[in-house]
């Protein structure tokens, strides 16, 4: 039961935590859709920075695990919203916009874990 809980509550924060986020860029103009690419790249950053702690530090308790990497960070970040994103961007006649939006969050996203870890490595020097 503690499981479910601690992936409801990182769940309950992640998900706030992505409105505000897409919410807050949106209020920019931009009509790409900075918000997913946002929240999917700095999600990637910190589950690479977790998941160095966790290799240098050794695994955490279960629960803490479940709290940050399956509740926080897997609603937090947001590869539905990517799709339905890019799906609609090329439905609405914007190959090119769809195809950049998708290599981007890729390319940025696998950036961003290996540049997680990278600091994790740094500072542990």
């Amino acid at each position: 039961m503690i499981n479910l809980l601690a992936v409801a509550a990182g769940g309950a924060i992640g998900s706030v935590l992505r409105y505000s986020a897409v919410h807050a860029v949106s209020l920019t103009g931009i009509s790409f859709p900075a918000g997913t690419l946002l929240v999917n790249t700095a999600g990637s950053f910190v589950i690479g920075v977790l998941a160095a702690v966790w290799m240098i530090g050794g695994e955490p308790p279960q629960v803490t695990r479940l709290f940050f990497q399956t509740g926080l960070l897997g609603s937090f970040t947001t590869f539905s919203a990517f799709s339905l994103d890019t799906l609609l961007l090329w439905q609405n006649g914007q190959p090119y916009v769809a195809l950049l939006n998708t290599l981007l969050n890729v390319s940025l996203c696998l950036l961003s874990v290996t540049a997680g870890m990278a600091m994790i490595g740094f500072l542990q020097r």
